[in-house]
């Protein structure tokens, strides 16, 4: 009998533990959104700017996944067009990256503006926090688009309280051992440069939103 008592003890004990133990979180999620940039053109699989910076969050101890929801060529119009459905419901922060083909095609800053303003709107209403990665314009537009053009991403970060990386290529766009052959995309070494930098301020992003959020 006491042997049984004693079985019985253990079985209630160890169910006692696994109440105290909370069951396993799930991973912050994050997704990339933008153009060739974040998708990763001309890069080895393995190697994009998303895939490289949740393997140094992993490293870094956080539970995360990231979503690689870059497409080549897309402009702030496109990403306002697909917003919805790129984003899945869960998502907890994005990384917003869209301008440099407006700017390449020569769009107006205003509108440019425009399609981030309504991306960010969205995003805020469904309880997905922003971290707005911002772009510079090439000098051969001209100052006055280049003053227009840049000021877009200070503006909106300001205006909805969101954190900006002032210049997603920062480090890495003067630099030609960073860049592929066409001088606009970053190599591997420069993204991983662009990961490094980046990094801090991410994980400020995620530390800031509420847990459970």
């Amino acid at each position: 009998m006491a042997f049984k008592h004693l079985i019985s003890a253990l079985f209630i004990a160890f169910f006692s533990l696994l109440t105290l133990v909370p069951a396993n979180a799930d991973p912050f999620r994050i997704v990339g959104f933008g153009d060739s940039l974040m998708a990763g053109f001309g890069l080895d699989a393995g190697q994009s700017f998303p895939e490289k910076l949740e393997a140094a969050l992993r490293k870094d101890g956080h539970d995360v996944v990231i979503s690689n929801a870059g497409v080549s060529g897309d402009t702030t119009s496109g990403g306002l067009s697909r917003l919805d459905w790129s984003v899945p419901d869960g998502t907890q922060l994005v990384i917003l990256e869209l301008g440099a083909n407006d700017m390449l095609r020569g769009v107006s800053p205003e509108i440019a503006e425009k399609n981030l303003d309504a991306m960010i709107a969205k995003l805020k209403a469904r309880n997905i926090s922003v971290l707005l990665a911002g772009m510079r314009a090439a000098p051969n537009l001209g100052a006055d688009y280049a003053t227009a053009f840049d000021a877009i991403y200070q503006k909106l970060a300001e205006k909805y309280g969101v954190p900006l990386y002032p210049f997603f290529l920062d480090g890495v766009a003067t630099d030609h051992s960073a860049m592929l052959e066409d001088g606009m995309h970053p190599n591997a070494a420069g993204v991983d440069r662009m990961v490094e930098r980046m990094l801090p301020i991410v994980e400020q992003a995620m530390a800031a939103r509420p847990k459970g959020a």
